[in-house]
């Protein structure tokens, strides 16, 4: 149920009940208001008994298809009873497309400009064959990111993809120093995903935010000595030092969940929210979350 406020230079909001007992800013004059908070109910059961009835439990198996070029999950319960189907398409054909034509049109500017050093004079000889180069580069890039096609996950109720359920999406084409994602269900967003890859060298780290920018959540691998052991010294030792992570809540040291490869020659996970007994960290989120701890990195 939407919860109504209205702020004095006379602007009104209809804001989700996730928003109880928060503190949000006008956008119209940038005052604070106080959202009241819901009365003879928790505001986290109230947003759980919304969502679907098969997010509405605390171990979830993931099993990845293998010899497929997309990347698919399926989702399943303690008795590999099947949950959901996850998809996350490589659009490879669209994305070889766009970087062989990134390729061609970075030769033909580089070509064009190195016409030009045959009949300029030798002081400019050095400084077009520069420039040429730096052309190359900048043009092959920006086709390259142009046409590349994101690659979105979508959760679907099944194998039959009729009926979507969430979505993870690809917020920006290209990002250098971190990489973020929405999620987002039929009714807006649920919250946001971000990674910096800096953090990768020691541990790796995933922080899940709410849509006000609060911090739900954050992923890191179980353990920073086991993380330095996989990066310097052993790798993952014949599967031994697999990456785990465990989902701490907030800002605190309180662990409400784990993700953890199973021992098995095929990518088989398994999510773990059972010490969130409060249901304190939205099951929605629990899986898209997982899905981007094997995606997201690449395993």
């Amino acid at each position: 149920m939407p919860i109504s406020i209205s702020c004095q230079c006379g602007k009104s909001y209809n804001l989700k009940d996730e928003f109880a007992g928060r503190t949000v800013k006008c956008s119209n004059c940038g005052a604070s208001l106080q959202v009241d908070r819901i009365q003879g109910s928790n505001v986290q059961e109230r947003r759980q008994s919304l969502s679907d009835s098969v997010f509405n439990r605390d171990k979830f198996l993931l099993r990845q298809k293998v010899l497929t070029i997309s990347e698919k999950y399926d989702v399943c319960d303690e008795q590999g009873n099947p949950l959901l189907y996850i998809e996350r398409p490589a659009h490879f054909l669209r994305n070889l497309g766009a970087a062989l034509a990134g390729v061609i049109a970075g030769i033909t500017v580089a070509i064009l400009l190195f016409m030009l050093v045959g009949v300029a004079s030798e002081s400019l000889t050095g400084v077009l064959i520069l420039f040429a180069l730096l052309s190359w580069f900048v043009m092959t890039f920006a086709v390259i990111t142009l046409l590349y096609k994101k690659r979105d996950v979508t959760i679907y109720r099944d194998k039959s993809k009729q009926e979507p359920l969430l979505k993870v999406l690809q917020d920006k084409k290209v990002e250098i120093l971190t990489a973020t994602f929405t999620l987002r269900d039929t009714n807006g967003e649920l919250a946001k995903f971000r990674k910096n890859y800096l953090y990768d060298f020691f541990r790796k780290h995933w922080h899940c935010y709410s849509p006000d920018g609060s911090l739900i959540c954050v992923a890191k691998e179980d353990s920073i000595i086991l993380a330095l052991l996989r990066r310097f010294l052993l790798g993952t030792f014949f599967g031994l030092l697999r990456t785990n992570f465990i989902i701490v809540q907030g800002n605190s040291d309180r662990v409400i969940g784990e993700f953890n490869r199973k021992v098995t020659i095929l990518d088989r996970y398994v999510l773990d929210m059972s010490a969130d007994q409060r249901h304190s960290l939205d099951r929605r989120i629990a899986i898209a979350l997982g899905v981007m701890l094997d995606t997201g990195e690449r395993r």
